[in-house]
């Protein structure tokens, strides 16, 4: 009987391309460095040239080609940028770490590069500048959630992956368009016009009303 279930166990793993991990509970270093260390296999969010897995308890509130906007289940937003034309050129990872940073950390894992930045802002929320394989994450969340929130990150940058050879297609037949001066990858400090100013939003009273009231239906998988 103890046979039979190791084999179950052990084919469930390989059915689900997952390995079994212990993250921390209060170390954003630890979990980062355990989850973008993993190669992702799973993916259920497909779009011409990328695709990436969105991790259960998650949903989406928009999207769009290259960008989306995502809420988890404490009611928080995420802001996510997939940068195909910095990919398609292989533009280099300029991130400085930044020392007046909560938390400021370049990232290489697996052959990809980016970085994290935590910044606290007011009344206590940390705003997250993620980035990783020529994707982007924006959130601001408070302290109880900022483990949660950059394990939910990292679960989704690090799945990233790209088709070249689509790519190489659209951007080849102009088909992909793109604002070359509206926003960089590397750039943690300015306003960027493919995301939404999460701060501002944040400080709003009425926005932070609005999304504590509202009922949104997550996925019970």
């Amino acid at each position: 009987m103890k046979k039979i279930v190791f084999l179950l166990s052990v084919v469930l793993l390989l059915m689900t391309g997952c390995s079994v991990v212990t993250l921390s509970n209060v170390d954003v270093a630890k979990n980062v460095k355990t989850l973008l260390s993993e190669d992702a296999k799973l993916y259920n969010v497909y779009f011409d040239g990328y695709k990436y897995y969105v991790p259960r308890g998650m949903k989406f509130l928009n999207k769009e080609d290259y960008n989306a906007k995502l809420v988890d289940k404490e009611g928080n937003v995420y802001y996510l940028y997939v940068d195909a034309i910095s990919y398609y050129h292989k533009t280099e990872n300029t991130y400085e770490e930044n020392q007046d940073s909560h938390f400021s950390r370049r990232l290489d894992y697996n052959k990809k590069t980016g970085y994290i930045q935590i910044d606290k802002k007011k009344d206590g929320y940390y705003l997250i500048n993620f980035m990783f394989n020529y994707a982007k994450m924006e959130t601001l969340v408070k302290e109880n959630d900022l483990v949660f929130a950059v394990n939910n990150m990292s679960s989704i940058l690090r799945s990233v992956k790209f088709n070249r050879k689509v790519l190489e297609s659209l951007i080849g037949d102009n088909i992909l368009s793109y604002k070359e001066e509206s926003f960089s990858l590397f750039d943690t400090n300015t306003s960027q016009a493919d995301f939404l100013d999460v701060v501002s939003k944040y400080e709003d009273e009425a926005y932070k009303k609005a999304v504590d009231e509202e009922q949104i239906e997550l996925d019970s998988e």
